[in-house]
């Protein structure tokens, strides 16, 4: 058994743990931002495999306290580091720091650089190349204020990056928080589901794999993936794993799935990107404005990440943008629960609707809120849900 640690967008540690049960872990615990577990080689290549939540998946090779940074540099060298990867795969190392002491993260990324180059030496006559841009091997150093933990990552590429995003916004919100914002609205498949900001189609395209059981790890090939470039990767395992998932994966004309965007470009893009998932036909795309367009179905759940702050403009437009928002939700919307992700804390109270729930949650470093607010028709206030 390996002791493993998960990375997610904070506030979605709860779901985590859940994806991390569901892959076979044990002994999770979360903390902000992620949860640690422990795990076999099967248990690592499943939750890269399926787990919509987690960012990365880091595998934990070394831990000790320290007061400097030859302490530091001590621990890694301590690693028998070619016994885990060959000396022909190029590495980065990343250091991430809560209250340390050590006043440079510069001067200990390179001194753990050293110790992993130093080992390799020692050990082999030889030293693996390093390549900032994209290594094959990514080493992850977390520092305390007194203790540091050396992790070799077997995601790669970040979890999220589905391999469907061929045509892209600005400010694309990532594919994780977008499956996690699902999950905590409570939709399920089969559940008319509305985005009506859709942007490049994220919320859409994840909805869409939920309801096929479609694994997020299956479109992404092989080699991109941390654990492959690992002296333990088991390929026959992979291929069993992948195999498995393919075939949990369900058939499907069409979908209650809709989404709509004001910029026909934005349209555009998400039908592009919804093809290029082999997701095309399954969702309901059309350019409207979502203060004048109908509810495509009697109830249902709307998840959308307006504009806000800076990306709409001056307060005055604000002002008047939510409350005619408000307004056409509940000329429109009545029988749905609508969830909004925003940072702008006018929105409860400018859209001028009861929020049943505010969920703290972490757009990257941007702290937001999720806001559920459930559409009643006539003037009775909604019921506030636990």
């Amino acid at each position: 058994m390996h002791e493993y640690f998960a990375t997610c967008p904070r506030g979605l540690e709860a779901l985590l743990a859940e994806d991390l049960a569901a892959a076979g872990a044990s002994g999770i615990a979360t903390v902000p931002g992620g949860a640690s577990c422990r795990g076999d080689l099967r248990t690592a290549c499943r939750i890269n495999l399926e787990s919509r939540i987690a960012t990365r998946l880091l595998w934990r090779v070394a831990q000790g306290d320290y007061r400097s940074e030859a302490d530091v540099y001590r621990l890694a060298h301590d690693v028998a580091w070619p016994n885990l990867f060959s000396v022909d795969r190029s590495i980065r190392v990343y250091v991430t720091a809560i209250r340390s002491p050590l006043k440079s993260i510069e001067f200990i990324t390179l001194k753990v650089k050293d110790a992993v180059c130093d080992r390799f030496r020692a050990d082999t006559g030889r030293r693996p190349s390093v390549n900032t841009k994209s290594p094959e091997v990514r080493v992850h150093l977390f520092l305390t204020d007194r203790r540091a933990t050396l992790y070799l990552d077997t995601s790669g590429e970040p979890l999220y990056m589905r391999g469907h995003k061929l045509a892209k916004v600005g400010a694309p919100l990532k594919e994780n928080l977008a499956a996690g914002i699902l999950r905590l609205a409570g939709w399920a498949p089969g559940t008319p589901l509305l985005d009506p900001m859709c942007g490049s189609g994220t919320f859409l395209l994840e909805a869409a794999q939920i309801s096929l059981d479609d694994a997020p790890g299956l479109s992404r090939d092989e080699g991109e993936f941390g654990f492959a470039q690992l002296k333990s990767y088991d390929p026959v395992l992979w291929r069993e794993l992948r195999r498995e998932a393919a075939q949990r994966r369900r058939e499907a004309t069409s979908l209650p799935l809709f989404g709509s965007d004001l910029s026909a470009d934005a349209v555009a893009r998400a039908r592009q990107n919804l093809a290029g998932a082999g997701l095309d036909g399954l969702v309901t795309l059309e350019q409207a404005d979502l203060l004048a367009r109908a509810a495509p179905a009697p109830s249902g759940i709307m998840v959308a990440n307006p504009p806000y702050g800076e990306r709409l403009g001056e307060a005055a437009e604000l002002a008047a943008f939510y409350p005619r928002l408000g307004d056409a939700l509940k000329q429109r919307f009545a029988g749905w629960h609508c969830w909004f992700l925003s940072a702008d804390a006018q929105l409860p109270k400018l859209i001028r609707l009861q929020t049943s729930r505010r969920i703290p949650l972490f757009n990257g470093a941007l702290e937001c809120r999720l806001y559920g607010i459930e559409v009643v028709e006539g003037g009775r206030r909604p019921r506030k849900t636990a």
